[in-house]
């Protein structure tokens, strides 16, 4: 219930890209901008298709675009600025069979990371 009220909340905040930028570093703490940066440079698109990446275009994992809207992160966790900062630091204490690795990312740039990754509503 609370990721569905988050999600509602996230999509009722975040009308433009610019207030979806906004919402997604007031609920991260990050930056969405060196977020993106980020993710191009640890290699994120090697495994994922993420709008907005350049050359972000693998089908390793799955496509990130719409991830701020979905209910859950990586099938188990509900999708809150806490989980996705979880999942991103430490991928396989969340599961140990994921194919996904840890990148060695620091707390303040799960944060950016997650910040972009919450301005993705759009499927």
């Amino acid at each position: 219930m609370r990721a569905v009220l988050f999600t509602l909340t996230l999509f009722a905040l975040a009308a433009c890209d610019d207030g979806a930028e906004r919402m997604a570093a007031q609920m991260t703490g990050g930056s969405p901008s060196r977020g993106r940066v980020l993710i191009q440079q640890v290699g994120c698109g090697s495994c994922h298709t993420i709008p907005g990446v350049p050359g972000a275009a693998a089908r390793v994992g799955p496509p990130l675009a719409g991830i701020a809207g979905r209910t859950y992160l990586a099938g188990r966790l509900e999708n809150t600025p806490s989980n996705m900062l979880r999942w991103l630091l430490t991928p396989q204490a969340v599961d140990s069979l994921t194919a996904m690795p840890s990148v060695g990312l620091t707390e303040a740039q799960a944060r950016d990371v997650a910040a972009y990754l919450y301005t993705l509503r759009q499927p």
